[in-house]
């Protein structure tokens, strides 16, 4: 291994680059299920790269797209211009959303699709002349990527503490509690929290509120699906208050949970919804905000002069040749590969393997839905990092990705996982915690 190449040159995000350039880890290539490092040893991808890579890696399908598209088209201009394949994967995007969300807003990714929404939501209260409806609220261990807007209504302490004043913002509670330890796959009890919502409205009032944004699943806080009952409840009660719900579907949408999207799994359709990762499979950048058809008329209808920009808001590569073609090509695959079907099939034995994890040294608690797990170690002498961060190291030595974050240790299959995997990647994270200290 050449360590003389991995130079502090480039600055390792969300990593702690010291101990990093102590022992680096370097993936060289990947291929299916695997990846290889700079060793030359098969690394199985347990976090289907980073909730990115679901229908596995080297598509060539995707790649071919990506290589015709940058022969054809390599990049249009987005403001006042446009390009077909923008308009397909719009429609393509809008088939696999819950009925109702029609009208789709490109991004370059998660967290700019997320400042996105809470532009519009915010823009669109201004256009019904209700300008006082300002006030966003998220909650605790929500994760709404790392631009101001999405760590002002996030609620995971180490993304915001560094940095400051955000967005003002208000925290719904989370639904991790000491009743729902270990459940497999949505909690049975938990809805109550959801009235939380009512009592911030009692302290703002919803004159002041524009919207309540949450993940359908919480993802990055280490895999906390809804309890059974709490989604309906926050959309009743947004409903209710003439508020804006937004759901953060960037992990969730387009399988992971079993489903089209979170909202689909979970029965309850937002008003806006957010999505990235698993729409390119990972292999463009590419996010999106969806709309319902209420809020892109209120946009059309009263913005002026026809000549008017509706919405003054975008980004250079909103909806990049290269990242659209590579978004359909997924989106083909997705469906005509049955992947879904595939996530729903193997989410059962998943679940049975990694909840088998529980009694072992450290294990605080497991969580799981779909192809989605999450592992709390206790913390060692008042850190809570440290144990997770160990079990990633170990299990990279022993041949499998997967990711720490914070208190846990968080898996995302990819959706093709064969189940003699799913028993090597959970049979490696239980040896690797019995070696904790």
């Amino acid at each position: 291994m050449n360590t003389a190449n991995y130079s502090n040159a480039y600055w390792l995000p969300f990593t702690s680059n010291r101990a990093f350039h102590k022992d680096p880890r370097i993936i060289v290539a990947a291929e299916d299920r695997y990846y290889r490092d700079d060793r030359g040893r098969k690394i199985f991808d347990g976090l289907s790269g980073l909730w990115t890579c679901g229908l596995g890696h080297g598509q060539a399908k995707i790649s071919e797209a990506i290589a015709k598209q940058a022969q054809e088209l390599d990049y249009s201009p987005a403001f006042n211009f446009a390009h077909p394949k923008a308009f397909a994967l719009a429609e393509r995007v809008t088939e696999f959303m819950p009925a109702g969300l029609n009208h789709v807003f490109f991004s370059c990714g998660g967290s700019d699709a997320v400042d996105s929404a809470l532009k519009i939501a915010r823009a669109y209260w201004r256009k019904q002349g209700l300008s006082s409806k300002t006030r966003l609220i998220g909650r605790v261990k929500g994760y709404h990527g790392v631009n101001f807007g999405g760590i002002s209504v996030g609620g995971i302490v180490g993304n915001r503490a560094l940095y400051g004043q955000g967005i003002e913002a208000d925290h719904l509670p989370h639904t991790m509690t000491a009743t729902n330890i270990f459940s497999k796959g949505q909690p049975s009890t938990g809805v109550e929290l959801a009235n939380e919502l009512i009592n911030i409205i009692a302290l703002h009032d919803a004159s002041n509120i524009a919207a309540v944004i949450v993940e359908p699943m919480a993802g990055s806080a280490g895999v906390i699906p809804p309890p059974v009952g709490y989604l309906q409840r926050l959309r009743e009660i947004c409903t209710q208050h003439n508020i804006l719900l937004i759901f953060d579907e960037v992990i969730t949408a387009f399988g992971r949970m079993g489903a089209k999207t979170g909202a689909e799994a979970f029965g309850v359709t937002p008003d806006i919804l957010t999505f990235a990762k698993q729409v390119t499979n990972g292999v463009q950048p590419l996010g999106g905000v969806v709309v319902n058809d209420a809020i892109y008329q209120c946009f059309m209808e009263k913005s002026g002069m026809e000549h008017m920009i509706e919405l003054p808001h975008g980004y250079t590569y909103s909806g990049h040749p290269i990242a659209c073609a590579a978004g359909l090509a997924a989106l083909d695959l997705l469906e005509s590969e049955q992947m879904i079907e595939r996530v729903k099939a193997a989410a059962p034995l998943f679940a049975e393997a990694w909840h088998g994890l529980k009694g072992l040294p450290y294990v605080a608690d497991i969580r799981n839905y779909g192809l989605a797990g999450g592992l709390t170690l206790q913390a060692r002498d008042g850190d809570a990092v440290v144990r997770p961060f160990e079990v990633m190291k170990k299990c990279w030595e022993k041949g499998f990705y997967v990711r720490s974050g914070g208190d846990t240790v968080q898996l995302g299959l990819p959706f093709t996982v064969e189940p003699k995997e799913i028993d090597a990647l959970v049979n490696a994270i239980g040896e690797s915690i019995q070696e904790l200290n």
